[in-house]
């Protein structure tokens, strides 16, 4: 058996999260944010501009570039997603999980929202 701590090392070990100034930096550059917060989360802690909002529930089948599912933004499966939580744990397992669909450049915003705030980046 294994504990959710033990899942979400795992999960970290194969991922080059990225800090909020990183993060930042990677959108400017084409990257895409990826929202994975529920409704009420986002209205209490504000959005990231630009960001995509595709709640952890429907986030394999929206960004599967071979999905039915799919948004427009995923093309192919050499997009840069970084995906961001409230705090960057449930983030870290979705990430993961975006990269077991062969969608490679996938990661996560380390310390999720809560950092990028600290850092002094725009929310909405």
């Amino acid at each position: 058996m294994t504990t959710v701590d033990e899942l979400l090392e795992a999960a970290r070990t194969r991922l080059d999260r990225v800090d909020a100034v990183r993060a930042a930096s990677l959108v400017a550059e084409g990257a895409r944010l990826v929202d994975t917060r529920p409704q009420w989360q986002r209205a209490d802690e504000g959005a990231l501009p630009g960001a995509l909002v595709v709640e952890r529930n429907h986030l394999e089948w929206r960004l599967d570039p071979t999905s039915d599912a799919r948004i427009p933004e995923a093309t192919d499966h050499d997009v840069r997603w970084i995906v961001f939580c409230s705090e960057g744990y449930s983030s870290s397992l979705a990430a993961a999980s975006l990269q077991d669909l062969g969608l490679r450049n996938a990661t996560d915003l380390a310390g999720g929202v809560r950092a990028w705030k600290a850092a002094g980046l725009p929310v909405e």
